[in-house]
């Protein structure tokens, strides 16, 4: 994937994850670069990233604009000719595909903004497999899923237990 797609991926994405219902666009991307994290990028230099006329980042931008999508900065390169994210050799391949696969599940459910968020809230966990390794436990835990439910959403846990087998 080139950096100017990853760009307005990631657009995409954040503009979800705001409750925007649409990619953010590039003028808000300014905004909320200069009011999250107090330094500026223009508009302009993020149009000629997108259109591809500017073919990769200073490290000031490459590091600002990562901070502020939280994401890593070396995601914020063209990828390497042949690279393939398939390739799980290890744990941190393992994370990167179960991000993208959330990612991409929070495309397809695009039309329920709760769900769409908290796969795009998963996907930006640090550590994506532990969250669902806790995610698991606390299903494998007997009616623990309904008394945290309650505990933090008292709204939502009432109505869970009409659900299957009274789980979340």
């Amino acid at each position: 994937m080139k950096l100017a797609e990853k760009i307005r991926y990631l657009r995409e994405v954040e503009g979800s994850l705001r409750g925007l219902n649409r990619p953010m666009t590039q003028q808000e991307l300014v905004a909320g670069v200069r009011k999250e994290q107090g330094k500026s990028i223009s508009q302009s230099y993020i149009s000629q990233i997108e259109s591809g006329s500017r073919r990769h980042m200073t490290q000031s931008s490459r590091s600002l604009l990562a901070k502020f999508f939280k994401v890593h900065p070396g995601f914020l390169v063209d990828d390497p000719e042949g690279y393939h994210t398939e390739l799980t050799s290890d744990l941190r391949t393992t994370e990167g595909r179960l991000d993208v696969w959330l990612l991409h599940a929070s495309e397809r459910f695009a039309g329920d903004p709760e769900l769409c968020n908290i796969f795009i809230k998963l996907a930006r966990q640090k550590d994506t497999r532990k969250t669902f390794l806790l995610l698991g436990a606390i299903l494998d835990t007997p009616g623990l899923a309904d008394r945290l439910l309650e505990a933090l959403h008292p709204a939502a846990g009432a109505n869970s237990h009409g659900r299957k087998g009274g789980r979340v």
